[in-house]
């Protein structure tokens, strides 16, 4: 049955082995606590036949004074092997999920946005969290449960074949029946964990969504609704958590049953041989003792077997995501852009997402400096086009340019360090007002922070919260209005100073006062950069150098914003439609 369980142990469960083996050295001092602690119970079990045989029966009174000490002194170095195996395999599965929980942020953070377009961010939370934690149970308790009952067993070995090496292979023949439930059930253990991780992990998406949207929960009234979707999902966790204790408990009881039958056959063949004279009382109650001791840790070793199979179950789910590759890689020879403006070209572009056509055949040159505005209906094409400059996605077909570099030849750091993007819904993060700014450039001084501030219109407001720039702003900047959070965003993009600008309609959601200062805070911004805005609203573009209409995936029109009314083509068409529900 062993043999059939090897071919699981795949590159990935070798390479968390290997994570165990770069702390060989605190795994080596945590062995050989181990073995005081499997020489103190081996020391243990034999000192039974000198208390009863010397003490008890021939009435040593020499050995009557002798013995507590070395009891004691048994229990002192057990004691000691019990605190340095805990703090030191401790040390080590702290170290290897570390290891591993880093390697796993750091790939999520590098995979592409398609990726977190596809995953729920509730799931992949669950990995980094839940799986990797029963990681480390298994690190931390399986591994130092079967390295100290491994030690264990050969130690009571020694002394039961040293006691009656007769009677010692008797009790030990029923040793590889009783292993024959760890494989069985292991498999099944392994399988229902996985089951119980994904189910979790439903659990925490579900949880992340109705969390963060449970304004609009409440406007609904669909509390009841939610609340039934959620007692679904933990009845099925539920289920499957019982399914997994069935299979993790059945073994113990059968492992349990064996070992009975070998503790009798023992009783009755060393008691045999008490009443014939063949062996003293102490050596067969230190033999009983020693084998009841020795099946322990090999019923352990099925408990052990079972967080073994749910921590491979977890590692499988993770490296499922550190394995996962990315179409977004740096070229093997990157070519250099310069400084100052750039100019932004899309050649013959097509790009493809989940097989639908998105772009097709997008031919526009953007000047250094110049201001294009990018119209259409929604879904018609404008954001996936801003997102192929960054290389947030790859072009399907064609190519982008800047300064007629192919983008695909440019380092990723460097092109991004070169575009500044400003979103329609405001990202903050859960930090100070200071640190928040300061994200488009980690080095920004004070003086430069508050500088970026005014010019977004920003700097009143900041100065007028009781602690400043040091102001905490709440989970996605919840403290402070939709104005105020947009402020920020631009200050941000103004302090990263880049030369090209994406602006996703940043004042569409506001109210007048605030877009006023926005759309001012805007105009700073965008000043001496090559800009392209996604528009939603046709009325805030009028300070655009060009405008570029998007209809399914293509350019149908171009030009400036009286050029394009005067063609009454498909921009006239959308600047009515949007008048009549301004003035309806």
């Amino acid at each position: 049955m062993l043999k059939l369980q090897l071919p699981t142990l795949r590159s990935r469960h070798r390479h968390l082995l290997a994570l165990i083996k770069e702390n060989r050295f605190r795994l080596f001092l945590a062995m050989c606590c181990m073995l005081m602690m499997a020489a103190s119970t081996a020391a243990s079990a034999y000192m039974i036949k000198p208390v009863l045989d010397d003490i008890f029966f021939k009435q040593d009174v020499s050995m009557l004074t002798l013995l507590p000490f070395i009891v004691v002194l048994i229990y002192i170095v057990r004691g000691l092997g019990m605190y340095g195996q805990e703090y030191f395999m401790t040390y080590v599965g702290e170290s290897v999920i570390r290891r591993i929980r880093n390697d796993l942020y750091d790939r999520i953070q590098d995979l592409p946005l398609a990726f977190f377009q596809k995953e729920r961010t509730g799931v992949l939370m669950s990995r980094v969290t839940n799986d990797v934690s029963v990681i480390k149970m298994m690190v931390s308790n399986a591994v130092t449960g079967a390295l100290r009952d491994f030690f264990t067993i050969i130690g009571l070995t020694v002394v039961i074949f040293y006691q009656n090496w007769k009677m010692a292979l008797c009790a030990l023949a029923i040793l590889p029946i009783a292993f024959f439930p760890i494989f069985i059930f292991g498999r099944r253990v392994r399988k229902v964990s996985t089951g119980c991780q994904e189910s979790m992990a439903d659990l925490n998406a579900f949880l992340h969504e109705t969390f963060v949207g449970n304004k609009i929960v409440k406007a609904f009234g669909m509390e009841p609704y939610e609340k039934k979707r959620f007692h679904k999902m933990t009845d099925a966790l539920f289920n499957l958590e019982i399914h997994a204790v069935i299979a993790r408990s059945l073994s113990s009881p059968i492992m349990e049953f064996l070992g009975g039958l070998g503790i009798a056959f023992i009783i009755w063949y060393g008691g045999y041989n008490v009443v014939t004279g063949a062996s003293t009382a102490g050596t067969f109650f230190s033999f009983m003792a020693a084998v009841i001791m020795l099946y322990d840790p090999v019923k352990k070793l099925s408990r052990l077997n079972n967080s073994v199979q749910q921590g491979l179950a977890a590692t499988d789910r993770i490296f499922d995501i550190i394995e996962t590759g990315s179409d977004i890689l740096d070229p093997p020879h990157p070519k250099l852009i310069g400084n100052g403006n750039h100019a932004v070209t899309f050649q013959n572009v097509y790009f493809r997402y989940d097989k639908t056509d998105v772009l097709k055949n997008i031919c526009l040159n953007v000047k250094a400096g110049e201001i294009v505005a990018l119209a259409g209906m929604s879904g018609g094409g404008k954001t996936s086009m801003v997102n192929l400059i960054p290389r947030f996605y790859d072009v399907s077909d064609g190519s982008v340019l800047i300064d007629g570099v192919d983008i695909r030849d440019i380092e990723i750091k460097t092109l991004r360090n070169r575009i500044a993007i400003v979103t329609q819904e405001p990202i903050l993060f859960n930090d100070t007002i200071f640190n928040n700014i300061a994200y488009g450039n980690r080095n920004a001084s004070l003086k430069e922070i508050e500088d970026a501030a005014r010019a977004a219109y920003a700097y009143n407001f900041i100065q007028s919260l009781p602690d400043k720039f040091e102001t905490q702003i709440g989970e996605l900047g919840s403290r402070l209005s939709g104005g105020e959070k947009q402020r920020l965003c631009i200050a941000r993009a103004l302090i990263k100073d880049a030369p090209i600008l994406i602006l996703d309609e940043a004042t569409s959601s506001l109210d007048s006062e605030s877009e006023l200062l926005v759309q001012k805070a805007l105009g700073n911004l965008m000043q001496g950069r090559t800009t392209l805005i996604i528009a939603h609203r046709l009325s805030t573009i009028g300070y655009a150098h060009r405008i570029v209409v998007i209809v399914n995936g293509k350019i149908v029109e171009e030009g400036a914003h009286e050029e394009l009314l005067r063609r009454q083509g498909e921009y006239a068409k959308l600047y009515r439609m949007q008048f009549a529900k301004e003035n309806s």
